[in-house]
């Protein structure tokens, strides 16, 4: 299928999806952190769970540092538009770049102005969460700071909300905020347990840390990364939606 007649299609029923995806009380989710070029881990994660009773959330970062960044983000757009209720494509930083530049950029510095363009415009349609009735949050960074979870609706591409899900880290220390380091605004367990809190949501699922502890604020916050361009180690996080999730000892985590 041609690039164009690709991108209509994907962008159709992008257009139907809210910023907040709510997930099925039934059946299994499988987690994918960032694959960042990485079209092997894409390939094995479909292979393994694009089935019943399988849906797949991916958390985003989809493009840059791996070889194969364009190769990468059309197949997932190809899954996107064949399999749009089973397959969720959340968005990360590295697909905000029109809106804040950063580095390294091998996939957009590979493209005309032209197709930058039309990249960014797709990618800000993508929503920027996903949550179970069982007690699940899932996006790719940090946790907004909103009234209610539906907010989520309500963020803008760009805005400071939307910063926070798509670059926020957390640190395993007993503060609330710290100031950006790098452009990446820091959480610590205050503003975890008052987020989670006001969210009425137990785990967060999460992403955009290849080097943060993969369990914290008493394994209530998992962070996963499924690419081969930081870590040898290719992790995905399997919830059962019919299970009351309290913490990841309720959750699967598989290697790849």
């Amino acid at each position: 299928m041609a690039k164009e007649s690709l991108f209509r299609k994907v962008e159709k029923v992008l257009e139907r999806e809210p910023r907040l995806i709510h997930l099925p009380p039934e059946g299994k989710v499988v987690f994918v952190g960032d694959t960042h070029g990485d079209l092997e881990a894409t390939h094995e994660v479909v292979r393994r769970y694009l089935k019943k009773p399988y849906r797949i959330v991916f958390l985003g970062d989809y493009v840059d540092r791996g070889h194969q960044s364009e190769e990468n983000i059309q197949f997932l757009l190809q899954l996107k538009w064949k399999h749009p209720e089973e397959v969720t494509l959340l968005a990360g930083n590295h697909e905000g770049y029109m809106v804040k530049e950063f580095y390294p950029v091998s996939f957009w510095r590979s493209l005309s102005e032209e197709e930058r363009e039309v990249y960014g415009l797709l990618f800000s349609k993508f929503p920027l969460a996903a949550t179970s009735p069982n007690g699940i949050l899932a996006l790719h960074g940090g946790l907004p700071e909103l009234e209610t979870l539906e907010d989520f609706n309500r963020i803008e591409w760009g805005d400071e909300n939307w910063n926070r899900i798509v670059w926020g880290d957390f640190i395993e220390i007993d503060v609330n905020i710290m100031e950006d380091w790098g452009g990446r605004p820091q959480y610590g367990r205050q503003y975890f347990g008052r987020m989670m809190e006001r969210y009425q949501k137990q785990v967060l699922i999460r992403s955009h840390q290849p080097y943060a502890p993969p369990l914290m604020f008493q394994k209530r916050c998992v962070t996963i990364f499924t690419s081969n361009a930081y870590l040898p180690i290719r992790t995905v996080v399997i919830a059962d939606m019919e299970r009351e999730i309290h913490s990841a000892e309720d959750l699967e985590l598989e290697r790849i």
